[in-house]
């Protein structure tokens, strides 16, 4: 499989739910447009654990202008005090 070199349009996520905390967001990998714009390829480098109902939630979110080019745990800023890797919405 190709890889490609461009940046993605999108970061994958999953977010996994904490009891009494922030919701911890898991970068696990990156959706990339198609050259002809009609769709995306997404690449993920993990899985998703499936929730209580059986179901695996992907979250796509624009990446960020100051974050690593490769899928990562990232905290989007909104609250300072989580720790690096967690994100709160």
């Amino acid at each position: 499989m190709a890889t490609t070199t461009h940046q993605p349009a999108m970061r994958a996520f999953t977010v996994i739910k904490r009891e009494g905390q922030d919701d911890f967001w898991l970068a696990i990998g990156a959706a990339f447009p198609h050259q002809n714009g009609d769709g995306f390829n997404i690449i993920l480098q993990a899985l998703p654990i499936p929730n209580g109902d059986g179901q695996c939630k992907i979250v796509l979110r624009p990446p960020k202008d100051d974050e690593p080019s490769g899928p990562q745990d990232r905290n989007d800023g909104n609250n300072r005090n989580n720790k690096p890797g967690s994100r709160r919405r």
